[in-house]
């Protein structure tokens, strides 16, 4: 993927970068963002338009394979002072930003390179966003969650939930619902 201004440098104006498009080596993926590929993952648009961003909630539940409910929009997780994301295909997540960094890791969509929060962190997120959820939801993914559990970092999850605002409570309710 290419943004307009890395297009402008490669085919030095906007007539040839039409140009590109019409003979159909070019396609226009998003505003402002081209690729040489016809189709691209929407998920993969806004990470590479949205570069800070981490892929996060109902999309990484989906990607992980935690739950077969395809996201209507897709989830991304930004620090507290970042620009609102102003696309009603995103929703966007505003993180304290000492708990932002906590259990990105880099993943591949469909040959992108996508930032998304590991399962453990995202086990951390389902409790933190448990009242938000629709509750068969919920369960489904708890459920799925204490199948994977003899795979999971504990470690990393009882470090993730120490650093989550309201640390107790999250202690609390993966205690009872999920340990």
């Amino acid at each position: 993927m290419k943004t307009r201004a890395e297009c402008l440098e490669k085919y030095g104006s906007d007539y040839f970068i039409e140009k590109k498009i019409k003979e159909g080596e070019l396609f226009k993926v998003g505003k402002g963002i081209y690729s040489e590929k016809k189709y691209v993952p929407e998920i993969a648009m806004f990470v590479y338009k949205y570069p800070n961003a981490v892929v996060t909630m109902k999309s990484a539940f989906y990607f992980h394979g935690l739950t077969d409910v395809i996201p209507d929009e897709c989830d991304l997780a930004t620090t507290r002072d970042a620009t609102k994301i102003k696309d009603e295909r995103v929703k966007q997540y505003f993180v304290p930003d000492d708990f932002f960094e906590e259990g990105i890791e880099a993943a591949d969509y469909k040959g992108y390179d996508i930032r998304i929060y590991n399962k453990e962190r995202m086990l951390i997120e389902l409790v933190r966003y448990k009242s938000k959820l629709p509750f068969d939801y919920y369960k489904e993914i708890i459920l799925n969650y204490r199948k994977l559990l003899p795979r999971l970092d504990m470690q990393k999850i009882q470090d993730y939930a120490l650093m989550a605002p309201k640390s107790n409570k999250v202690l609390e309710i993966l205690q009872m619902e999920v340990l």
